[in-house]
């Protein structure tokens, strides 16, 4: 069986775009450097607390980046990125590229730092059903630990593999380290150090279809 692995949020869900409003409603003078010292924190946090749920990874990650920019957040406001996180959009190209991933006979599976409860709400918002999840909830660690990777593999022993993702870091790297075919979705136009841990780079999922291919044909 050939499966396509992915990333959730980052790659189907504007994840940046999600969070970006979330915060926006805490500090609206504030919110692109709030973004930016999130981001900084939450790689931490994660590190630090690897069986620690997503929900509150993203609580404390938020009351450190207030914390270095004096933004006042009280403790209702430390859950916003939890409750709203359901809602964040799904990028505009998805429903077309799974749809042409499912007919090429392809399964679909999602590797994501994220609790249980949290993706299932977002899976019903994905416009093609997923036949597997593992989440950092059911392996106790968080990406760029290659624990998703290996419980995927060890649950489903594909016979063909692409993980597809957005992340450099967190999913390109520890794929490269385990052998896994990858391509690489380059939203942001980022240029990282080593180029030689990918080969095939999307600035989207548009094409991916062919890029899955090529990956089989020249991994």
């Amino acid at each position: 069986m050939r499966w396509i692995t992915f990333d959730c949020f980052g790659t189907l869900i504007d994840w940046r775009h999600g969070i970006g409003t979330s915060l926006e409603l805490i500090a609206p003078a504030k919110g692109d450097d709030l973004l930016a010292a999130y981001l900084r924190h939450e790689n931490d946090v994660e590190a630090a607390a690897p069986r620690t749920r997503y929900r509150e990874v993203m609580a404390e990650a938020l009351r450190r980046a207030c914390a270095d920019l004096d933004v006042t957040l009280n403790d209702d406001d430390a859950s916003v990125l939890a409750t709203t996180l359901p809602y964040w959009p799904v990028f505009g190209e998805v429903g077309a590229e799974l749809s042409a991933l499912r007919a090429a006979g392809l399964r679909l599976a999602l590797l994501t730092n994220c609790d249980r409860d949290l993706i299932a709400q977002t899976l019903r918002r994905l416009p093609v059903p997923f036949d597997a999840v593992v989440t950092a909830e059911d392996v106790g660690a968080y990406k760029p630990d290659e624990a998703h990777f290996e419980r995927f593999r060890k649950a489903y022993e594909p016979a063909e593999w692409v993980h597809v993702a957005q992340s450099h870091f967190h999913d390109m790297i520890p794929a490269r380290r385990l052998g896994i075919r990858r391509v690489w979705i380059n939203r942001h136009g980022e240029r990282p150090a080593d180029a030689g841990v990918v080969r095939e780079v999307l600035p989207d999922l548009r094409g991916l279809l062919a890029a899955v291919e090529r990956a089989w044909r020249t991994y």
